[in-house]
């Protein structure tokens, strides 16, 4: 019982998602921008915006935009029940 449980919490936690969008050609290996994005209820009719075009000094700087759940976000998730359910926001700039 003990074993399927802590599979289970196990399963749950590396289940982090990641949604990433390729704007312009180039590399770029850490992000200029990392923000927390704050959500309730897994987010049902929220948005958050970040201004990847402010941040590179231009649109055609724009590598990647990333938004990611990451394992901190997943455990406070868990924590709360689902009622704060936050992810992760980057942005990659051209050099």
């Amino acid at each position: 019982m003990k074993k399927s449980i802590m599979i289970a919490a196990v399963l749950l936690m590396s289940g982090c998602a990641t949604q990433t969008y390729h704007i312009n050609g180039g590399a770029s290996s850490t992000p200029n921008a990392n923000e927390m994005q704050n959500f309730f209820v897994d987010g049902i009719g929220q948005t958050q915006e970040l201004d990847a075009a402010k941040i590179c000094g231009g649109a055609d700087k724009v590598v990647k935009v990333e938004s990611k759940q990451e394992a901190l976000d997943v455990l406070l998730a868990m924590v709360t029940g689902g009622i704060y359910t936050p992810r992760h926001a980057k942005v990659y700039c051209k050099r």
